[in-house]
């Protein structure tokens, strides 16, 4: 999965919750892009179900 703040549709709606903020330690910045494996995807499930981070909120839409 590529995550780009840019097509996300949730950008500036979700941004101070966004676990890939929260685990890269990132500001979303136009053309930020963040790419994780599914092995990573299911990391981030467990650790959110587990209430350790926030969920996934990435929609992805268009880049603006």
């Amino acid at each position: 999965m590529i995550i780009n703040c840019d097509s996300c549709t949730m950008q500036n709606i979700a941004c101070s919750d966004c676990v890939i903020t929260v685990l890269l330690n990132i500001k979303p910045l136009p053309g930020k892009t963040a790419e994780f494996s599914d092995q990573d995807q299911t990391a981030i499930n467990h650790l959110s179900t587990a209430g350790m981070v926030p969920p996934l909120r990435f929609k992805p839409g268009r880049a603006r």
